[in-house]
């Protein structure tokens, strides 16, 4: 059977798979568009392994809320071409609404939930699978958090890369506000006494170094650790920190919420690709690496 343009046209259309293999495919199935679609499905499936070394920094933020119960969620690529890509954009707000119904354990068995897009199914697992292939990106789910405990739920996500998800009790508006406010200044604990040892152990370590510098008698010294860590502490925790629409420039998130009559119980901050280390490509190497390969071949 003649394979001609307007064939191969369709098949790319759906699988969005290179001219050349589209028509390579199609003269493999004999003009079948299913079988050739299939064929197709399968070549390009092999992609997702070769993919999976990849490093994914890039990503997006997804966010679903249903009454009370919310979940936020990361999922990364390796680029941010891909971060615009609608089936990876809808891929990522499904498995976001996938957390919120089913109460997943961890990411294996958010992975093995069912979903179908894009032709690719039965599972969540299988359609990252096929969008790898689809798309020929790796991608990958880093994390997620649900939110459940009969509190009420406020979300915020910037630009799909800074995400705020916030459990309280009272005013709506003041809570989708704190949920701004955290995505902007970024805090690590809800109050100074849930701000981790580690982190407060490290934050005196560098004060202590820095005072003993200054030549002071021990006392002095102590004071101006212990001054320096009481400054982190409000720094770093979401109700002592100044709330970023403070008329006045002074009120903190704690008197806001308080003038409010609403509280926090808890909220979780994702910030794409926080703490992944991005690979940085020699592309000299890479270069070299290619012509080595096509003289080798």
């Amino acid at each position: 059977m003649a394979i001609t343009a307007s064939m191969v046209g369709e098949l790319r259309a759906k699988t969005d798979a290179p001219m050349m293999e589209c028509k390579k495919a199609l003269t493999e199935a004999d003009g079948d568009m299913a079988k050739a679609e299939e064929i197709l499905r399968v070549k390009l499936g092999t992609k997702a392994g070769k993919a999976a070394s990849r490093v994914t920094a890039e990503g997006v933020i997804a966010s679903f809320v249903d009454g009370a119960t919310g979940a936020l969620l990361e999922v990364n690529c390796e680029t941010d071409f891909v971060t615009k890509n609608e089936s990876f954009l809808g891929m990522a707000s499904a498995a976001a609404e996938l957390v919120a119904k089913n109460n997943p354990g961890d990411i294996e068995a958010l992975s093995a939930l069912a979903h179908s897009q894009d032709s690719y199914g039965p599972t969540l697992e299988d359609v990252r699978k096929g969008l790898i292939g689809k798309i020929g990106e790796n991608m990958s789910f880093r994390r997620f958090e649900r939110f459940a405990d009969g509190g009420q739920v406020a979300s915020y996500v910037h630009g799909d890369r800074i995400g705020v998800m916030v459990e309280y009790t009272g005013d709506a508006t003041a809570a989708k506000d704190v949920a701004m406010h955290i995505a902007a200044m970024k805090p690590v604990a809800l109050s100074s006494a849930d701000v981790p040892a580690e982190l407060i152990e490290r934050e005196r370590s560098v004060a202590s170094a820095k005072a003993a510098e200054s030549g002071k008698p021990a006392d002095i010294v102590a004071k101006m650790v212990e001054g320096s860590v009481t400054k982190y502490l409000k720094e770093v925790s979401l109700v002592d920190q100044v709330f970023v629409k403070a008329a006045d420039g002074k009120q903190t998130v704690g008197q806001y919420l308080k003038a409010s009559n609403t509280e926090v119980k808890r909220f979780t901050l994702y910030v794409v690709g926080e703490g992944i280390e991005k690979k940085v490509d020699d592309f000299a190497a890479e270069v070299a690496a290619q012509v080595a390969a096509a003289q080798g071949s």
